[in-house]
């Protein structure tokens, strides 16, 4: 038999090298500083930095257009609340008119009495009607933050019945136009 070195394994003094073989593993063969993140001189930071800024930019752009569009929505709000200040007031002028109206017939049937009643009632509709035509919006607004402050419960209940009125009218105009459009 032939002598076998009884070592095992087999002891080296130098570690392996891979710089033959740089082309199977050039990272290896070769490591560099920047280890896969890009060469050495720094141009993919440079990428990273423009595409951070350009993000940046980005949210930017969009906080600025939400700024620009949300400032469009409430002038919207209170140019339609402007206009439905003026169409209130004008409808309540009505209902006063036909509550002075309605007074003469209560005098002539029920008595000068319960006429009164109803002239009452005009003159304080009326009175409501001039007081929401002399406020602006944000006056409006503030009046009716410190009605449902003051009385939550009230507020509840008056938003409960606009909102049963307003169902009521919503669902008369859909029956509307279907019975409509089932003639045509």
């Amino acid at each position: 038999m032939a002598d076998i070195d009884s070592t095992f394994p087999p002891q080296h003094d130098t570690t392996p090298s891979f710089g033959g073989n740089a082309g199977i593993a050039p990272e290896v063969a070769a490591p560099t500083a920047s280890a896969g993140f890009g060469n050495s001189d720094g141009a993919q930071a440079d990428s990273t930095d423009s595409k951070t800024s350009g993000l940046s930019d980005a949210k930017q752009t969009v906080k600025d257009g939400a700024g620009k569009f949300q400032q469009q929505a409430v002038d919207k709000v209170y140019a339609l609340a402007g206009d439905g200040k003026t169409k209130a007031g004008s409808a309540l002028d009505q209902v006063a008119q036909l509550l002075n109206d309605a007074a003469g017939q209560v005098d002539e049937k029920l008595g000068q009495q319960y006429g009164q009643y109803a002239r009452t009632a005009a003159d304080t509709v009326t009175g409501f009607s001039d007081s929401i035509k002399d406020k602006d919006v944000e006056e409006l607004l503030d009046d009716a933050r410190a009605f449902v402050a003051k009385s939550p419960a009230v507020a509840v209940g008056i938003a409960a019945a606009l909102g049963f009125v307003v169902a009521r009218v919503v669902q008369s105009g859909i029956e509307t136009r279907a019975s409509d459009n089932a003639v045509a």
